[in-house]
């Protein structure tokens, strides 16, 4: 089961507040966090320059007791915080990498393809009869009236500067792989390492839903004492699931010049409300200007829709907030309809690493909404409230939406593929329609999605369809497909024909 955090800014009492203005405990942080950094920044290099430190744990957790005075449960949190922030920084660098690589393909794309239209407008223009041509040149020879370059000059400017944008990314991608590791540690950091078979979950802090009782390292004892305690409260919570016993972690960390006290643990189980999905879904589909969403019975038909706006260029609280409002308001559709929902398993990082090839339209349209964080706040939000969360592959949601559901029940396309999305995630089938699949050629013993692809590669073609609103005017798919699947085969035939006849 996964894990839940939760933070608050550490809390001063006015009668534990001392002559300099901080409280015992804080003056406790101050002194145990520069020992800990210094404990921290020794068991990093140890782990940098060790390729098997695992065996050697052990060893290190009593050279660090040794040297720093430290209980065995403390060095367990120096080694703890060690390693992930070493395992943080190695695959932080690995998906930068990969994700430079990715651009550097996108560029070396680019850049080939822009060549290749330069060259074929060149011997197109070197044609005598190049002004009676019937399919015209790729890159017309036409002049700018503001600064009288022709197109020509500005595809030869754009191939100039993506060569030196290649060559400084095959240079960072050079030095990122031969550069060592840097891993930042905080002076102003404390991390405890909790476990279930102890009291309270963490035989060092201890906290009773109220206090917390700190065991104090050996190398403060004179200075602190034994144990130091203070009031922290409650955490918070409409549906608080921080539990008694099992294992709790404790982090303090210093941010914006205040203590914070973050405890992890694994969450206590909530009451379920949604039903299992085979007896209906509330599937999703998330665009950057609203959330479609549809509920769909245990037959699979559709019952219930809407959609639920989202405005786009706030600032970051803002926007955090209306992310929080729509998770809410998800929330609150499956709870009425006790059913779980149903939502794309997305992964930008693939289309991120084109936005410079694609415009600033797509890559202002892409970057304007925060997807994972939705996604994470809606999976929490929903986990506490005992609804079920399931992530579907999207392939061909928005197509199949377009062509079966939105003609059908009149449904604008975010909320035609919430429908498609909620279907699959009650594991139903969306076949083509029957009237293409001859035309298609569609092989029975191949996935559905097979006949879409060959679908979707029609319907970016064909001239009737130019934009989403042009699918409500398609009547019948079938003729639709008869007349480019015809149109190809006489191509094909005439081609042949010549061939022949030379």
């Amino acid at each position: 089961m996964s894990t839940i955090t939760y933070v608050k800014g550490l809390p001063t009492k006015e009668s534990e507040i001392n002559h300099l203005g901080f409280t015992d405990f804080e003056m406790f942080l101050n002194a145990f966090s520069a020992i800990f950094k210094q404990a921290v920044c020794e068991t990093v290099e140890a782990i940098l320059s060790s390729k098997d430190f695992e065996k050697k744990k052990g060893k290190f957790n009593t050279h660090l007791q040794k040297k720093y005075g430290l209980s065995k449960r403390h060095a367990n949190g120096v080694i703890a915080l060690a390693s992930g922030k070493v395992n943080s920084a190695c695959e932080c660098r690995a998906n930068h990498i990969k994700q430079l690589e990715g651009k550097l393909k996108s560029a070396k794309i680019w850049l080939k393809n822009a060549l290749k239209r330069l060259s074929d407008s060149q011997k197109f223009y070197a044609k005598k009869n190049w002004h009676s041509s019937k399919t015209g040149c790729k890159v017309p020879l036409c002049c700018d009236l503001n600064t009288g370059r022709s197109n020509w000059h500005a595809i030869r400017f754009q191939i100039h500067h993506k060569k030196r944008y290649i060559y400084v990314l095959e240079n960072k991608i050079a030095h990122l792989k031969t550069a060592p590791i840097r891993v930042k540690v905080s002076s102003s950091e404390i991390y405890i390492v909790g476990s279930k078979d102890e009291s309270f979950g963490n035989s060092v802090c201890q906290y009773d839903g109220n206090e917390i009782f700190f065991r104090v390292p050996y190398c403060l004892e004179e200075r602190f004492g034994k144990y130091i305690e203070t009031e922290i409260g409650n955490f918070d919570r409409n549906i608080n699931r921080l539990p008694n016993d099992k294992a709790k972690t404790w982090h303090f960390f210093r941010k914006n010049g205040r203590w914070v006290v973050g405890v992890q643990f694994t969450p206590k189980p909530v009451e379920k409300v949604s039903r299992p999905v085979q007896y209906g879904a509330i599937g999703i589909d998330i665009n950057a200007s609203s959330i479609g969403w549809a509920y769909v019975d245990y037959q699979g038909n559709l019952q219930n829709f809407g959609s639920i706006p989202l405005q786009s260029g706030l600032s970051k609280n803002f926007n955090s907030q209306q992310i929080v409002n729509a998770c809410l308001e998800l929330a609150k559709l499956a709870t009425k309809y006790a059913c779980p929902v149903v939502c794309e398993e997305l992964d930008f990082s693939n289309k991120k690493e084109l936005l410079r090839e694609k415009g600033k339209k797509y890559a202002r349209m892409l970057s304007s909404f925060a997807y994972s964080k939705f996604y994470q706040l809606l999976e929490s939000i929903l986990s506490n409230r005992g609804i079920s969360l399931y992530k579907k592959n999207p392939a061909y949601t928005s197509l199949i939406g377009l062509v079966k559901y939105s003609r059908m029940y009149g449904l604008s396309s975010d909320i035609a593929a919430a429908l498609v999305i909620a279907r699959r995630g009650m594991n139903l089938s969306e076949k083509l329609p029957v009237s293409t699949n001859a035309y298609l050629g569609v092989n029975p013993r191949k996935h559905v999605w097979s006949g879409w692809s060959k679908l979707n590669k029609i319907t970016k073609n064909i001239a009737i369809v130019k934009s989403r609103h042009d699918y409500f005017n398609v009547p019948n798919w079938g003729m639709v497909v008869k007349v480019v699947v015809l149109g190809v085969a006489v191509k094909r035939e005439s081609r042949a024909a010549s061939k022949s006849a030379k």
